[in-house]
C-alpha cells in the first residue's frame, strides 16, 4: 500500500490546477491522492474570483496548521508535492516530521535564503507596491502572469493557463518571508537539520522569474547540516509554470522516478 500523496499549490493557483497530477499519481499507484486548498480557498476557480475576502490576511503559518490537520486525518504520513509556496509549506511539514517524503517545486525562500534577484521583486511587486495589501488577496493581471509564470511559453498558452487556473492570492506570505530573515520567530523557518526526517527533492525552473535558481540553490545549501536525502533537479528551459503548462507530464514523471528511487 502507497502513502498518500498531498498536493500543495502555491499564490495565484487554484487547488484543482493539480487535477492532472492527482490523475497521473493515481495512475502509478498512489490510490490515495488530493489536492486541498488553503485555508478559505473555494472550491472553484470561478468561486475564488468573485470572493478574494476568504483568501484574505492568511499567513504561513494558516496555511501550515490548515495542512497539518489535514495530515492528522490520514492513515499514515503523507508525500508532499508543493509548488512555490506550497514548496515552502512542504518543507516546513516535512522538518516538522510530519510527511514521510517532501517534493518542492520552486520554492519560495526559506528563512536563510539570500539571493533576491532582481526578477524575483519583479514578479512580486503587484504585492509590495502597496502595504495594505499584506492583508488583501491580491489578483495579477495577464501580462503580470506571462512574467510571473508563463515566461517560457507561448503567450497565448500563458494568457490561457491565466484564465484558466488564477484566482486572488493573499499577500501575508510574502511579506513574511520578505521579512523572514530579519525576524527570529519567522514563520518562514524551517528546520534544515532534521537528519530524521524523510527524503526531499528540490526541482528547479532554469527560466523561473519568480524563484530563480538562484534561490534553490541557495535552498539546497540550508540543508548541509542534515544527512538525510536532500536532492536537487533542474528543469533549465522550464519556467514558474512548469507544473501547469504542456510539459508539466514530463516534471511530475521525474517526481515518480525519484520516489520510487526512494521506496516511496
Amino acid at each position: 500500500m502507497s502513502a498518500p500523496v498531498l498536493f500543495i499549490h502555491g499564490l495565484w493557483l487554484h487547488a484543482r490546477s493539480w487535477d492532472g497530477w492527482v490523475e497521473r499519481f493515481r495512475s502509478a499507484g498512489y490510490a490515495d491522492c488530493s489536492a486541498p486548498g488553503w485555508p478559505g480557498d473555494p472550491e472553484t476557480v470561478e468561486e475564488a474570483r468573485a470572493h478574494p475576502d476568504a483568501i484574505a490576511d492568511h499567513g504561513i503559518d494558516d496555511v501550515v496548521a490548515h495542512f497539518a490537520s489535514v495530515i492528522a486525518d490520514l492513515p499514515e504520513k503523507p508525500i508532499l508535492v508543493g509548488h512555490s509556496f506550497g514548496g515552502m509549506i512542504a518543507q516546513r511539514l516535512l522538518g516538522e516530521d510530519l510527511a514521510a517524503a517532501a517534493i518542492a517545486i520552486d520554492a519560495a525562500q526559506i528563512k536563510g535564503v539570500l539571493p533576491l534577484p532582481l526578477s524575483a521583486l519583479k514578479a512580486t511587486l503587484p504585492v509590495f507596491k502597496n502595504p495594505a495589501n499584506r492583508h488583501r488577496a491580491v489578483s495579477l493581471t495577464a501580462e503580470q502572469f506571462r512574467f510571473a509564470f508563463g515566461n517560457a511559453i507561448p503567450a497565448e498558452e500563458s494568457d490561457e493557463l491565466f484564465e484558466r487556473w488564477t484566482i486572488p492570492a493573499p499577500g501575508k506570505p510574502l511579506f513574511e518571508a520578505a521579512a523572514a530573515n530579519f525576524n527570529p520567530h519567522s514563520p518562514a523557518k524551517v528546520d534544515t537539520h532534521n537528519s530524521g526526517r524523510g527524503p526531499l527533492l528540490l526541482i528547479m525552473g532554469g527560466q523561473d522569474h519568480t524563484v530563480p535558481e538562484a534561490v534553490t540553490k541557495a535552498t539546497l545549501k540550508q540543508y548541509r547540516h542534515s544527512e538525510a536525502v536532500t536532492d536537487i533537479l533542474e528543469f533549465e528551459d522550464r519556467a514558474h509554470s512548469l507544473t501547469i503548462d504542456h510539459g508539466w507530464t514530463d516534471v511530475a514523471d521525474a517526481c515518480l522516478d525519484w520516489l520510487k528511487k526512494q521506496g516511496l
